[in-house]
């Protein structure tokens, strides 16, 4: 039975315009958004709090199968909802890797029964699964992703002729990690030949250089422009590829990019005090960059912000340079690290959930979801402007148990999260933990 909800006088932040409404919830939807509902079900009294679209998140790991000491769709789920973010799709790079329709529907099948948030997965790509690709159901997979010269064991792509196919032939999104692997593999040794198994970890922005990631962008485009694919770059780190793209509309453009949360908020000079924690790849790199992106963000040529939530075991992040796994948990952060990026004056509250919610479930196609709109499922989250708090261990839902953040004072609070029309997150507890069902596509 769908739970009947009210929710009274919350400030609606939606396609560019912050309005005072309530919001009437039924069989999981918005039902009616106006400025006056007669209370009906649970109500909620809202003043003072601000309603935005839940967070649509393209670019997560979540670690199952085969990685769960790290994470899985289910703890990780329930991070997600903690911080806002009410759907989320997921990588390939799990064991075994997703490379086949039956694995990706094995993924599937956990989320069913386990997911908190509303699930999509990627499906994986190698020199020899384009049949496998070429099945893909637009409707259901959310896209494809492809590590450009960058190996992640049997996910790395490094024939030019699987390249070529995969680009031709892709019935789905292609989503890409831009980074040259011989390249990467030339500085490591360069470093090691220097410093040894102990690299500094400010080094990790030279080794996985710029001029990595721009080549292999380029390239990227390249092949998108050539057999007019739909293409989208994950997780941009350089001022450099901002140019590459256009400004246009996002429902003009076949090839788009986003911004990822460690490369919107830090920068090199954080290495001396996060050291390995903020160790990822494509690496933190200069402040230049990151105000460059903050910049692209603001001006269209990014499109919206992803997080590349990727968490390791604490043991694992300890260790010297070349044994650090790279990856940074962020998925509950994502909507307060914005937030601090508006009361710094960088951002627009009123633009939040296009970088958020509105372009994702745009770019994708993704149906009903994304806005805070009368028949639209009814995925949203409250917070508080004005309810400072710092990040500990305790208030850190992560399961690999710690955060990059851990420290940072913020000055928002996620108040309540609700998932397809049910209040599942509140004030700190979790109140409903399975609600997630699979995202559709319009396609």
């Amino acid at each position: 039975m769908k739970s009947v909800i009210t929710i009274k006088n919350c400030k609606v932040v939606n396609e560019g315009l912050i309005e005072e409404k309530d919001i009437l919830i039924k069989s999981g939807r918005f039902e009616r958004i106006s400025g006056d509902i007669v209370s009906e079900g649970h109500v909620i009294d809202a003043a003072g709090l601000f309603l935005l679209p839940g967070i649509i998140d393209d670019q997560c790991h979540f670690r199952e199968p085969g990685l769960t000491e790290r994470g899985s769709i289910k703890t990780e789920s329930l991070s997600a909802i903690a911080g806002g973010t009410t759907s989320f799709m997921e990588m390939p790079n799990v064991l075994p890797p997703t490379l086949d329709i039956d694995l990706w529907r094995e993924k599937i099948q956990i989320a069913e029964q386990t997911a908190a948030a509303n699930f999509s997965f990627y499906m994986g790509t190698s020199n020899s699964n384009i049949d496998q690709i070429k099945a893909i159901d637009p409707k259901e997979v959310c896209g494809v992703k492809i590590f450009m010269g960058s190996s992640t064991g049997d996910l790395c792509v490094d024939s030019e002729s699987a390249l070529n196919d995969i680009f031709k032939e892709s019935p789905v999104i292609i989503t890409t990690h831009c980074e040259d692997d011989p390249m990467v593999k030339d500085m490591e040794q360069h470093f090691l030949a220097r410093y040894g198994e102990k690299i500094p970890i400010e080094m990790h922005a030279e080794i996985r250089s710029r001029e990595a990631c721009i080549k292999s962008s380029k390239k990227a485009i390249e092949l998108a422009t050539k057999h007019d694919a739909n293409l989208h770059i994950l997780h941009l780190t350089t001022k450099e590829e901002i140019g590459l793209f256009s400004n246009k509309p996002i429902s003009e453009k076949k090839i788009t990019a986003e911004v990822c949360i460690p490369h919107l908020y830090f920068s090199r000079e954080d290495y001396a005090t996060k050291g390995t924690l903020i160790k990822c790849n494509p690496s933190i790199k200069e402040v230049s960059d990151r105000e460059a992106l903050q910049k692209g963000l603001l001006e269209g040529y990014i499109d919206y912000v992803a997080t590349d939530h990727a968490p390791h075991l604490l043991t694992d992040k300890s260790n010297d340079y070349m044994k650090c796994p790279s990856g940074v948990p962020s998925v509950q952060h994502t909507l307060l690290i914005l937030l601090e990026l508006v009361r710094d004056g960088i951002f627009s509250l009123n633009d939040l959930p296009f970088y958020l919610s509105h372009k994702v479930a745009d770019r994708f196609k993704v149906k009903d979801r994304g806005y805070i709109r009368e028949g639209y499922w009814a995925d949203c989250v409250l917070v508080d402007l004005e309810q400072e708090h710092t990040v500990t261990k305790e208030n850190t839902a992560y399961y690999c148990g710690w955060s990059p953040f851990e420290g940072e004072t913020f000055h928002s609070k996620v108040i309540s999260t609700f998932v397809n029309g049910e209040h599942a997150y509140n004030e700190g507890k979790i109140l409903e933990s399975n609600l997630g069902v699979q995202l559709e596509f319009d396609r």
